[in-house]
């Protein structure tokens, strides 16, 4: 084997959420390092290609992407294979467009429109806390940022409001009971719901419950869960659905409705 790391995917390993055609090529976008893991970010380039339709070809992807046209959480990235994941805010000022990676409920990825209000600010997940060796307190999210000198308050699973001009965090939602939720990963992922119960193994893996609107319940890790709001008010406006998952019989029956069958 060469060293070092792969530099390419062949599509039939690519992420099933990114939804490629299987017949579509041989190749897929090698995301490149970034803030998101490999198998949790959307490339800028499937972004601008199969999602937005804004290009063709990978080469068209680099030319708008070298044209400085694609900005995430307010920087412009020239990378046409730059991961982006959760809760990034694409933004694109040609065409005028704002949106954030969120999830459907069937755990792809979604690009959701917002304002521009909404464009501002992000919502990001504490993974560590930590004293650097000079004593800095430091706060590490989901999305490789590290906050130094954050709020006492905030603890390693809550969510903090990142203002993305200025990298300054603002409110702080607890990771407690009566939290409302998204599931980011596993079987349930992209279901919002309300904390209802947290059961704590030592050496292995916390088990949270959460039911979500319509009084249904179920269970994942606590790893998979991101805080996003308290009570039944979310900090970041929902996608179609609103993380309300239906089972097969109910998607036939409004599928039969519209007229689709």
């Amino acid at each position: 084997m060469p060293r070092g790391p792969k530099k390419h995917l062949k599509r039939l390993n690519a992420p099933r959420h990114w939804n490629l055609g299987k017949m579509g090529g041989v190749w897929a976008p090698k995301p490149s390092a970034g803030p998101h893991k490999q198998r949790e970010c959307l490339p800028v380039s499937i972004i601008l290609r199969e999602r937005l339709k804004y290009a063709l070809t990978g080469k068209e992807c680099m030319q708008i992407c070298m044209e400085r046209c694609v900005k995430i959480d307010g920087k412009v990235r020239t990378d046409q294979n730059f991961p982006a994941g959760f809760m990034d805010v694409i933004e694109l000022e040609k065409s005028g467009d704002r949106f954030r990676l969120l999830y459907d409920t069937k755990g792809r990825f979604v690009l959701h429109r917002i304002s521009k209000e909404e464009a501002e600010y992000k919502l990001c997940r504490v993974q560590k806390v930590y004293m650097t060796g000079r004593k800095v307190p430091v706060a590490v999210t989901h999305d490789g940022r590290t906050i130094r000198y954050p709020d006492p308050d905030v603890k390693v699973n809550d969510t903090v409001k990142v203002n993305i001009a200025t990298g300054k965090m603002s409110d702080i939602y607890k990771f407690e009971l009566g939290a409302m939720v998204m599931v980011t990963k596993g079987h349930n992922g992209g279901r919002v719901g309300t904390l209802e119960h947290v059961e704590k193994h030592d050496g292995s893996f916390s088990i949270v419950t959460v039911k979500d609107r319509k009084g249904n319940t179920f269970a994942t890790r606590l790893t998979n869960i991101f805080v996003i709001g308290s009570g039944d008010h979310p900090q970041v406006t929902l996608p179609k659905g609103r993380g309300i998952k239906k089972t097969i019989i109910q998607e036939r029956a409004e599928a039969e409705a519209r007229g689709d069958l």
